[in-house]
């Protein structure tokens, strides 16, 4: 029987997401996205986050809270790959792992002291649905953390997907303007699932309180409908 621990949740993230439709699929990829992370009442205290705001970056530890399974697979099949040819769990970052452990690294644009939630971070570049719950944060050190000479397996081999995206300058009015950048980034990262390419298929992903609907035909996305999200 495997050993178990107790892990306590310190934070939660506070995002555009409400779903997991459309989230990026790695950290980074669009930096426009902003969300805040809160702690939990018994970690509110400013010493604990005494020197963070030093960093530009920091790590978050976190659950896949909604990819929770009892069952694990040894191999999976990353998108990167088109969804096709499977890979070891461990040589990806696929969230049904073993234990549903994330890890992410943020741009920290400032630590804010609020009079009733204590620090709160304000970080840009996250790729987690609202509300998910971190278990640590840990800062970035380029020292130890940043490897130019890296290799990256399976992914160098794949290039990196971008669609070009075309919105109506109407539909685009209906976004608040100081998300429009990060939405029209997060489409261009093509949120569609590996497997679908059906160009007559609506799709439909929620963000910053909008239900946003588009099609994709070759490499464009064309974004149909912006309407209020239903709550």
């Amino acid at each position: 029987m495997a050993e178990e621990h107790k892990i306590a949740v310190i934070a939660r993230i506070h995002s555009d997401f409400s779903t997991k439709f459309g989230i990026p699929r790695q950290s980074g990829l669009v930096p426009q996205l902003q969300a805040r992370i809160i702690f939990e009442p018994e970690f509110r205290i400013p010493e604990a986050v005494r020197g963070l705001e030093g960093f530009s970056h920091i790590w978050l530890i976190w659950q896949f809270s909604q990819a929770v399974r009892e069952k694990w697979s040894p191999t999976v099949r990353p998108p990167r790959l088109g969804g096709n040819e499977r890979m070891g769990v461990f040589a990806t970052r696929s969230p049904y792992r073993p234990n549903s452990i994330g890890l992410s690294s943020v741009r920290l644009e400032r630590v804010e002291l609020d009079p009733d939630l204590g620090p709160v971070l304000h970080v840009s570049g996250a790729d987690l649905m609202d509300g998910t719950p971190i278990y640590d944060i840990k800062p970035y050190a380029p020292y130890a953390d940043a490897h130019p000479e890296a290799r990256g397996g399976f992914t160098d081999q794949t290039p990196r997907r971008r669609l070009t995206v075309d919105c109506p300058p109407a539909l685009l009015e209906l976004v608040p303007q100081e998300k429009r950048e990060a939405l029209l980034g997060v489409l261009a990262e093509d949120p569609r699932p590996a497997y679908q390419d059906d160009p007559d298929r609506v799709y439909a992903m929620t963000f910053a309180g909008l239900e946003i609907k588009f099609t994709v035909s070759q490499q464009k996305l064309t974004i149909s409908m912006v309407t209020p999200a239903e709550m």
